[in-house]
C-alpha cells in the first residue's frame, strides 16, 4: 500500500495556473489580454490563432500560464460566472481613473463566492488623471484590501496601452500559483470542463476543453452530460495538431456527436458504449400543441435563438432573464449554434415565433422561405441591441388598455318619439357636456342597462353640436334599448392606453 502511494505521488506534478480576467465594461479587460498576447506570443505564432476558442497560453520566466478569454461585454455575467468556476486566479481589472463601478462590485462578489485567489490590476496608469490610491480606498469599502493598504490582496499598477506593469503582473500570477501549490495527476484519465463550443460549418461540432487533471490523448473517448465521441482531432490554442494535452492546457477537439454545453464537465471512458450511457438525453420532440400552449390571460413572446457560439447563447439568455415578464412571458423555444435554416423558419411559423440571430447567418433557402411565409428574421452583432429589440417586441405584444372617460350626463325628462332602433328624447344636461356623435351609457335605477349613440342634438328646435351643463336639449339616439323618463345618459369616449414592460 505504501509503495502504491509513492507511485501515485510520482504522478503528481505542478500544473500551470488558469487565470480569468474580470472587471467593469471598458476598464480594459480585453486590452489587457491583447497586450499580454502581443508581449508573450510572437507574430509568427499568433498567426495561428484564427478564431476565438475561449482560452490561450503564454510563457513567462520559463513557466506557462493559461488565460480564460471571457467576453468583455458588461452583460456577460453568465460567462464571468463560468470563468470564475474554472479559474485558479482572478485578475480584477479596475480603471485607475474611474474606480469601482457596478460590474466591479459584481466581480468582487464572484471572487468571494468561489474563493478564488485574486490580483488587482489598476489599469490605464498612462493617463494623467489616474488615481490608484483613491481606487484602493474604494476597493477597501468593498472589503477587498490590497497589500499596500494592510491587506493580503496583491495589486499592480499597469497600462495595457503601453505595456507597463505586464511583466510584474505575470510575476505575481506565478508567485500566487506557487503559493497555492497547484497540482495534478498526469497519468490518470483526463477530466476537465468545456469552456467554448460551436458548430463549424466544415468541421462539425467543435469544443474548447480545459484539461484540469490527467492527460488527454488523441483518440480518447470522452463524454459530457449532453454529448460524447472519439477525439479525431486535438489542437492547441494556435490551431496546431497535437497528440496529448496536459493539465491546465486548453485544447480544441473534434469528434463529438453534438455541440456540448459550456460549463459541462468532461470525462474519458474506455468505450463508446460507456460514454453513451453517461450522456443524459435531454432532447424531446416538441409538438405543435405544446409549442402553442399558452397560459390563460398571459401574453407570450416566442423566440428562436441562433448564435455563432454557445457562450453567446448562454450570455444572451442570462440578460433576457432580467427583462420584466409580468405582462409578457418570454419563451425561448429553440436555442442552437449555426446558421438559421429552413427548420427554424418552419418552427417560427408554427409557433408564431420571432427568429433572432447573433453573429450568425441565414441560409439562402431559409431566407427565401421566410420571405414567402412572412417570417421576420433579425441578426445582431451587439448583445445590448439584441436585448433592446426583444424588449420592443415584448412591448408590441402588450395589448393597449381601453379606458372609458366620462364627458357629461343628461337626465331624461320626456320621450317624444320611439321607432324600432331610434328614439327622440328630451332632457337636461346635469354634468359636463353632451356632443353629437358621442357614445352613451343608459343607467336606470343605478344600473347600466345598455349603450347607444347620439345622432343629433337640438335646442329650441335648432340643431346644435353640443349641449352643456344646465341646457335642456332634445337628442336623437340610436340603439337597441328603449330610454324612459328619469334615465341617466352618460356620454363617454374610449381611450387606448398603450402600456410598456
Amino acid at each position: 500500500m505504501l509503495q502504491e502511494n509513492k507511485k501515485q505521488e510520482k504522478n503528481i506534478r505542478t500544473r500551470p495556473p488558469v487565470v480569468v480576467v474580470l472587471g467593469h465594461v471598458d476598464h480594459g479587460k480585453s486590452s489587457l489580454l491583447e497586450a499580454i498576447k502581443d508581449f508573450k506570443i510572437t507574430a509568427k505564432e499568433a498567426g495561428g490563432i484564427t478564431q476565438h476558442i475561449g482560452a490561450y497560453e503564454v510563457e513567462h520566466s520559463g513557466k506557462k500560464i493559461t488565460f480564460i478569454d471571457t467576453p468583455g461585454h458588461e452583460a456577460f455575467s453568465a460567462m464571468r460566472s463560468r470563468g470564475a468556476k474554472v479559474a485558479d486566479i482572478a485578475i480584477l481589472v479596475v480603471d485607475a481613473c474611474e474606480g469601482v463601478k457596478s460590474q466591479t462590485k459584481e466581480v468582487i462578489s464572484y471572487i468571494k463566492k468561489f474563493k478564488i485567489p485574486c490580483i488587482v490590476a489598476l489599469n490605464k496608469m498612462d493617463k494623467p488623471e489616474a488615481n490608484p490610491e483613491k481606487v484602493k480606498q474604494e476597493l477597501a469599502k468593498q472589503n477587498l484590501l490590497v497589500e499596500s493598504m494592510g491587506g493580503e490582496i496583491p495589486s499592480v499598477e499597469l497600462s495595457a496601452k503601453t505595456g507597463k506593469g505586464i511583466d510584474e503582473l505575470l510575476e505575481l500570477i506565478l508567485l500566487l500559483a506557487e503559493m497555492n501549490q497547484l497540482k495534478a495527476d498526469i497519468l490518470k484519465p483526463a477530466e476537465g470542463v468545456v469552456i467554448e463550443a460551436y458548430l463549424d460549418k466544415f468541421r462539425g461540432p467543435t469544443a474548447t476543453l480545459l484539461v484540469q487533471d490527467g492527460t488527454l490523448n488523441l483518440a480518447d473517448i470522452i463524454a459530457t452530460r449532453s454529448t460524447f465521441g472519439k477525439i479525431k482531432t486535438l489542437e492547441n490554442f494556435q490551431g496546431k495538431s497535437i497528440s496529448t494535452a496536459s493539465p491546465s492546457m486548453p485544447v480544441v477537439v473534434l469528434g463529438l456527436e453534438q455541440v456540448p454545453q459550456i460549463g459541462e464537465k468532461f470525462k474519458v471512458f474506455s468505450s463508446l458504449e460507456l460514454a453513451q450511457k453517461y450522456v443524459e438525453k435531454k432532447e424531446r420532440k416538441t409538438s405543435a400543441q405544446e409549442v402553442l400552449m399558452i397560459e390563460q390571460d398571459k401574453k407570450v413572446l416566442n423566440l428562436i435563438l441562433k448564435s455563432d457560439v454557445l457562450g453567446s447563447i448562454e450570455a444572451i439568455e442570462e440578460v433576457l432573464k432580467n427583462l420584466p415578464q409580468e405582462k409578457v412571458i418570454l419563451r425561448i423555444l429553440k436555442k442552437d449554434v449555426g446558421e438559421i435554416n429552413e427548420n427554424d423558419v418552419k418552427l417560427a411559423q408554427m409557433a408564431q415565433a420571432k427568429i433572432i440571430g447573433f453573429r450568425t447567418k441565414v441560409s439562402p433557402l431559409a431566407s427565401s422561405l421566410a420571405q414567402q411565409r412572412k417570417i421576420k428574421i433579425k441578426i445582431f452583432d451587439v448583445i445590448y441591441e439584441l436585448v433592446q429589440a426583444v424588449r420592443e417586441m415584448m412591448n408590441k405584444v402588450i395589448e393597449p388598455e381601453i379606458v372609458q372617460k366620462e364627458l357629461g350626463k343628461l337626465k331624461t325628462l320626456v320621450i317624444f318619439r320611439t321607432e324600432k332602433n331610434r328614439q327622440i328624447v328630451g332632457g337636461k344636461v346635469i354634468e359636463g357636456e353632451i356632443k353629437r356623435g358621442d357614445k352613451i351609457k343608459i343607467w336606470r335605477n343605478e344600473k347600466e342597462i345598455g349603450t347607444a349613440k347620439i345622432i343629433q342634438i337640438q335646442k329650441n328646435k335648432k340643431e346644435i353640436e353640443k349641449g352643456v351643463k344646465g341646457d335642456e336639449i332634445g337628442i336623437l339616439q340610436e340603439g337597441p334599448v328603449k330610454i324612459e323618463p328619469e334615465d341617466i345618459l352618460i356620454a363617454y369616449k374610449e381611450e387606448r392606453i398603450k402600456e410598456e414592460l
